[in-house]
């Protein structure tokens, strides 16, 4: 991927996983403005992040965001919109989740909730809140078209969500809930593109890979470098053509 160097971007669940990799391959994109969101960004989990902003001040900022939380995302958003100029703000990377071993018979209501609430819910509310920053960055960039670089927002999905790829699945897939969030997701992609055509505001779900992190376990085939590589790849080649689109990190469209 080309250097970022106008570039601001906001990176939910940017303390672990494909979130922190994400951070720190946007850093060495030089990437300018770099807004790392996560539920505890004073907590154990968040020593990697807070040494990263220790290490790139002025480039990195720690943004305490819990996805879950309404209330939370405008509080970030006020605190994000108050840090940014006139150019806005370019790249949202919706990537908090929970992922609970739940199966159709074993998920509570709770399960259900709170992981509809973190990955479908969040993920809205997100867009909402920094949607005047998206349309700012949109405005003051100047071109026409739809690009990473002007304003857009990647909704970081899974195949676990694709009605069409589970059924040919040998076995169910073991966690219910979040498939069926991700599902959900993949249809809040395709109803945001077509409200923020208009503003020329790039918007897709993109898959990840099955990536070696808490979530994905020791057995999936790709580490969180090669997802992200992958990722970001893709995401600077995205046009108004993939607009509302559903891709992996290879490039190749998946079917819904």
């Amino acid at each position: 991927m080309a250097a970022l160097k106008a570039c601001s971007a906001l990176v939910t669940g940017a303390n672990r996983g494909l979130g922190l990799e994400m951070v720190k391959q946007l850093l060495e994109a030089r990437c300018s403005k770099i807004f790392a969101a996560c539920r505890d960004p004073d907590g154990t989990n968040s020593e990697a992040l807070r040494e990263l902003a220790k290490n790139h001040p002025g480039v990195v900022t720690l943004v305490k965001l819990d996805v879950a939380d309404p209330c939370s995302i405008k509080a970030s958003a006020e605190k994000v919109g108050s840090l940014l100029d006139k150019n806005g703000l370019n790249l949202i990377i919706n990537n908090a989740a929970v992922l609970p071993s739940k199966s159709m018979l074993t998920a509570t209501v709770e399960d259900m909730v709170h992981t509809f609430n973190t990955n479908v819910i969040g993920p809205l509310f997100v867009i909402r809140e920094y949607l005047p920053y998206l349309r700012a960055a949109a405005k003051a960039s100047g071109k026409p078209g739809m690009s990473w670089d002007k304003a857009a927002v990647i909704n970081i999905s899974s195949d676990a969500g694709s009605m069409s790829i589970m059924p040919s699945l040998s076995e169910p897939f073991p966690f219910f809930p979040y498939s069926i969030s991700k599902a959900g997701l993949n249809m809040l992609t395709v109803y945001t593109a077509k409200d923020l055509k208009a503003d020329e505001i790039l918007c897709i779900s993109i898959h990840p890979g099955w990536v070696k992190t808490d979530m994905g376990g020791d057995k999936a085939p790709i580490d969180t470098r090669q997802s992200v590589e992958g990722m970001l790849r893709v995401i600077g080649s995205l046009t108004e053509k993939q607009h509302g689109g559903f891709m992996d990190y290879t490039g190749e469209t998946l079917p819904w």
